[in-house]
């Protein structure tokens, strides 16, 4: 099975997805290690990302999942996954159940304003709200305590 932790940059799902994947055992993959080199600076730039840019980022990523499911590998992934089209490809041929971490843009903002290790900073943040599409098949967490959001979604998802 895979477990997509998703939201917006700032939202949490690193720190929760590690998190969620430590307590099941399961593997842990962050989306933002199979971004191109070339999407990267983009993002540090403050520059929002294409659906161009993200076509490559996408393949390799289900790639990946495939990968794993065929070799019955449970994961967790943390993934922005903004928009249904991109939750549809990532899923396509495999088990996968959704966690979206929700926050309003004001909440995200202060937390990115905080946040001085990573790549995506608050300048895309206007772009990821606006690309955002709020799933309609997923379990929604308000952004908060990790711990405690690990917590509800095990309990919510009846694994673990």
């Amino acid at each position: 099975m895979i477990i997509l932790v998703m939201g917006v940059t700032g939202s949490g799902k690193t720190t929760v997805g590690k998190m969620l994947a430590s307590r099941l055992g399961w593997v842990f993959l962050d989306a933002d290690n199979f971004h191109s080199a070339e999407n990267v600076e983009k993002m540090r730039r403050g520059v929002p990302l294409s659906d161009v840019d993200r076509e490559p980022w996408l393949a390799a990523i289900h790639a990946e999942l495939v990968k794993r499911a065929g070799e019955n590998v449970d994961v967790v992934l943390a993934c922005s996954a903004l928009r249904e089209s991109y939750r549809e490809r990532l899923g396509a041929g495999v088990e996968m159940r959704i966690v979206y971490l929700k926050g309003t843009y004001g909440e995200i903002a202060a937390r990115l304003q905080r946040r001085t290790d990573h790549f995506a900073g608050e300048g895309i943040l206007a772009g990821q709200f606006a690309d955002l599409e709020e799933p309609q098949r997923a379990f929604v967490v308000r952004i908060g305590d990790a711990k405690e959001i690990v917590e509800v979604v095990l309990r919510e998802l009846k694994i673990g």
